[in-house]
């Protein structure tokens, strides 16, 4: 069964910038993973500090190999104490 994940992400202020560049690198890297459907990356259009990350998953298990791949550990150490808030939302499409 797939997994739909919505990510929200929120940059602390004035760190906006950064937080969305380490974003952005992890969507090729991603992309190319096993299991991995889509990966889309979006930011609000009223607070552009609030980013979300849409993605669609071939399982659970092939979503926690990405959850545990060292690009994820590389962003979370580039962005230490540049995040607010990350919302992560395990979802199933209902039709």
């Amino acid at each position: 069964m797939s997994l739909t994940i919505l990510a929200q992400i929120t940059a602390a202020a004035g760190k906006e910038a950064l937080v969305e560049a380490e974003l952005k690198k992890l969507i090729d890297i991603t992309r190319a993973e096993k299991g991995c459907i889509n990966y889309d990356l979006h930011q609000d259009n009223e607070n552009p500090g609030l980013f979300v990350f849409y993605e669609n998953w071939e399982s659970r298990e092939l979503w926690q190999t990405h959850m545990n791949a060292p690009h994820l550990a590389a962003y979370m150490a580039a962005t230490d104490g540049a995040v607010d808030s990350f919302v992560l939302n395990e979802m199933t499409k209902i039709d």
